[in-house]
């Protein structure tokens, strides 16, 4: 059956705070993308056309199924609510099985394990990212990025369908406590941050050009290997072309994750993707979360916290997880801290790009500095994290920030339009 859409139809929405879809159970969130922001709809009615229907707007690609509305009912027993591994804003994601070789609906337990997101959202915008998630993942393939199997454009009803990633998102690994999720181990953490930084490398690549624009841990999924791919392409967009230095938007993703330059000017270049992941990079050295307003005054936000520690040697353990404590060097956590405070230079010409960010993951994966007096040096400064008083952070935030540009200071909304 042919199928197109023009390579222009792009979504954009306001700033959101997060996605939520899960993976395991429907207490567990995932990445599927079911976030979708709270558009303004006088400004749907207003500028946009009505919402196609056509199968002729979706991106032809041999790579993908189009599935039957009958199919995925099949396929997750009519939908069933025990059969939801997730819910957000986009809709409600499900869990289903499909045979492996002709891709038809089979019975619970028999074949192959998908995620289906069901779109529940009326409108030219929940549409808009629909198609963008088709468009971009309809085309790139890659290990690190999770694999769309195919969608379903039927009547009213707007589905797509993937591969399952069993171990959910990052972000419940990180942030969620309980028996089910186990702090993850250095190594561990290391693995899914090199795994993400490959699939944002390859977005970047010249073979795709695109700009992420929504890296976060709720976008990182895992599989039952903890291999790392990344989610939710609602947001991308395709990077600048010809003597483009950068692509003018409106201002959308996640609060706490944007660049700064990008939240100033809406010019968007794939060093606000490297910025994004330097803000993720810090909530796996951390274990905290970029925005938590539950945290002492002073800690909400966790970039502007952390830096002072970053560039001190003696103090980057206040930043680091407890629960990591023995699992790596002295030489790792410098390598670490150092790797995520150039990702967050506020200057972006000054961050690398994410081939030498996988560079240097790989070679800190790689590195078995682990000798005795780092391990001392551990023991030392874990004891005395808190000597350091306020006049040495003010200074160390004075140097972090010395010489560089300054752009104002988003306000306490966590959405942006």
């Amino acid at each position: 059956m042919g199928i197109c859409l023009s390579n222009q139809i792009k979504a954009e929405s306001s700033f959101h705070t997060g996605t939520d879809v899960g993976a395991t159970s429907s207490k567990v969130v995932s990445g599927y993308g079911t976030e979708l922001s709270n558009s303004s709809s006088k400004n749907s009615s207003l500028s946009v056309p009505p919402t196609p229907r056509s199968e002729g707007e979706i991106l032809q690609s041999s790579n993908l199924k189009s599935f039957t509305f009958s199919d995925l009912k099949a396929a997750t027993r009519n939908f069933r609510p025990d059969s939801v591994i997730g819910e957000g804003g986009f809709g409600s994601v499900f869990k289903g099985w499909i045979d492996e070789q002709s891709l038809a609906a089979s019975r619970a337990g028999a074949g192959m394990v998908v995620a289906v997101k069901k779109l529940n959202q009326e409108g030219w915008q929940g549409h808009k990212e629909w198609l963008a998630e088709i468009n971009y993942l309809g085309q790139l393939q890659h290990p690190n990025l999770v694999k769309l199997i195919g969608y379903c454009l039927e009547d009213d009803h707007r589905l797509l369908v993937y591969e399952f990633m069993p171990r959910g998102s990052m972000e419940n690994h990180l942030f969620r406590r309980g028996s089910y999720f186990q702090p993850l181990s250095w190594s561990l953490r290391m693995k899914i941050a090199l795994g993400a930084a490959r699939g944002l490398a390859f977005l970047h690549s010249d073979e795709a050009k695109v700009i992420y624009r929504d890296f976060k841990t709720s976008n990182i999924l895992l599989d039952s290997n903890y291999n790392a791919k990344l989610s939710d392409f609602g947001l991308a967009r395709d990077g600048p072309t010809g003597d483009k230095s950068h692509v003018s938007t409106r201002v959308m993703g996640t609060y706490g994750y944007a660049a700064p330059e990008y939240l100033s000017t809406g010019h968007l270049t794939a060093k606000s993707d490297v910025y994004s992941f330097g803000v993720v990079l810090l909530e796996i050295l951390s274990g905290k979360k970029a925005i938590d307003k539950n945290r002492p005054s002073g800690e909400h936000n966790l970039v502007e916290w952390a830096k002072p520690y970053l560039t001190n040697k003696r103090r980057i353990f206040r930043v680091l997880d407890a629960r990591l404590e023995g699992q790596y060097s002295l030489g790792q956590a410098v390598k670490a801290a150092n790797l995520a405070l150039q990702c967050l230079y506020v200057d972006a010409r000054s961050r690398p790009t994410m081939d030498e960010v996988v560079t240097a993951l790989e070679q800190l994966q790689d590195s078995k500095d682990t000798s005795k007096n780092d391990q001392k040096h551990h023991r030392s400064s874990r004891r005395n994290q808190t000597n350091g008083g306020p006049k040495s952070w003010r200074r160390s935030a004075e140097e972090t920030r010395k010489g560089k540009p300054s752009y104002p200071r988003p306000s306490a909304s966590s959405r942006y339009t």
